[in-house]
C-alpha cells in the first residue's frame, strides 16, 4: 500500500457557506505540489447544512473523508477522531472559517519531512481578529503559557498546525485540551516543536464559536495539562509531599505552643490557655489538611496502581 503524504484534519461546527471554497482551495494546492492526500472533515454536531454539503463534497471530490457526530461534543473531541481516522505521514490541522490560509501547507510539510520537526505550529503574527476581545486577551494568554511551559510558541492555540504522524497518533486530545496540543505532545516526549509565521484571514462566513467562557476553561485546562503530565503516574509525589509539610508546619505550631506553655507554668508565670492562642487552630487546622492531602495522594496512588494502563510507554525505536 503506497504512503499517503498528506492527511488535512479539519473539526468543523455551522460552516455550510465556507466549506465548498475551502476544499476547493485545499485540493488547488494538494495537486498543484503533487501531494498525495485526503481531507478529513469531522462535522462536530452542526445544526446546518454541513453534513449535506460534506455529501456533494464527496461526490466531486474523492480525496473527501467525512465524519459525521451526532452532537456537539467540542473541538477537542474532533480533532481525536480526526487523528485516529488519518493516514498521512504528516497530518495538517486547520479550521474551517477560512481564515487559515492553505497556501501555507507546503511549507509546513517541508519543515516536518525536510526539517524533522515533530510538531511545526502555526505563529498568527498580524491577527484579523478584535483587538480586546481576541487580539490582547491572547497575546497575554500565550505568554502566560510560555512561561508555565516553556514552550516558545508565539500562538499555541493556532489552529493550523503540522504533525509527524507518530505524534498524533500518541497522544490524546479530549475536554478543551485541542489548546495545548504542543504541551501533551512535548510530555509525550517529542521534543523538536517549532512555528512558523502564518497569514491569518478576516472570517469571511458566520461568527466565531468561542465565547468568553474561554478565558476561564483555558487556565484550568493547563493546570490539569500540567498535573497529569507530569504527576498523571505518581500522584504521592505532590500530594503526599504538600501533605506532610503541611502536616509537620501544623505539628510544629502546637510543639512550639506546648514548649512555651510548660516554660511559663514551670516559672510560675500565668498565660492564657493554648487553645486561646490563634495559632493552636491555625496549627490544628494545618494537621488536619496536610492528613487529608496525605491520604488524597495515596489513594491516588492505589487507583494508579490498578489502572489498565499503569505499564504503558510509548516506544519510539526497538531492534
Amino acid at each position: 500500500m503506497n504512503k499517503m503524504d498528506i492527511s488535512v484534519v479539519i473539526p468543523l461546527y455551522n460552516e455550510e457557506e465556507s466549506l465548498p471554497e475551502l476544499v476547493h482551495w485545499i485540493d488547488k494546492v494538494m495537486n498543484e505540489n503533487k501531494f498525495s492526500h485526503e481531507i478529513v472533515l469531522i462535522d462536530d454536531g452542526s445544526n446546518d447544512n454541513s453534513w449535506k454539503v460534506i455529501e456533494d463534497l464527496k461526490e466531486k471530490y474523492s480525496s473527501i473523508h467525512g465524519i459525521m457526530f451526532r452532537r456537539n461534543y467540542g473541538k477537542a473531541a474532533a480533532l481525536q477522531v480526526g487523528f485516529q481516522a488519518s493516514k498521512g505521514e504528516v497530518i495538517i490541522t486547520m479550521d474551517a472559517d477560512l481564515q487559515d490560509n492553505p497556501e501555507e501547507i507546503p511549507e509546513l510539510y517541508k519543515m516536518i519531512v525536510e526539517e524533522g520537526y515533530d510538531l511545526v505550529s502555526g505563529w498568527k503574527k498580524v491577527r484579523k481578529d478584535p483587538l480586546f476581545s481576541k487580539n490582547i486577551p491572547s497575546k497575554f494568554y500565550n505568554f502566560t503559557v510560555r512561561k508555565i511551559t516553556r514552550i516558545k510558541l508565539h500562538d499555541m492555540n493556532c489552529g493550523l498546525k503540522a504533525y509527524r504522524r507518530l505524534v498524533v497518533k500518541s497522544i490524546e486530545v479530549y475536554g478543551d485540551m485541542h489548546r495545548f496540543i504542543p504541551v501533551l505532545a512535548k510530555w509525550a516526549g517529542f521534543k523538536k516543536i517549532g512555528e512558523k509565521v502564518v497569514q491569518h484571514q478576516e472570517r469571511k462566513y458566520g461568527k466565531t464559536k468561542f465565547g468568553l467562557e474561554r478565558f476561564i476553561r483555558g487556565p484550568l485546562d493547563l493546570l490539569s495539562v500540567m498535573f497529569i503530565s507530569k504527576f498523571g503516574k505518581r500522584p504521592m509525589h505532590l500530594f503526599g509531599l504538600l501533605g506532610t509539610l503541611m502536616f509537620l508546619l501544623g505539628f510544629a505550631a502546637s510543639i512550639y505552643l506546648g514548649i512555651k506553655k510548660l516554660i511559663a507554668v514551670s516559672n510560675g508565670v500565668i498565660m492564657e490557655r493554648v487553645t486561646e492562642n490563634p495559632l493552636f487552630f491555625i496549627g490544628l487546622t494545618a494537621m488536619l489538611l496536610g492528613t487529608m492531602l496525605f491520604l488524597t495522594g495515596f489513594l491516588g496512588e492505589l487507583i494508579s496502581r490498578t489502572a489498565s494502563e499503569r505499564n504503558y510507554y510509548q516506544i519510539d525505536k526497538e531492534i
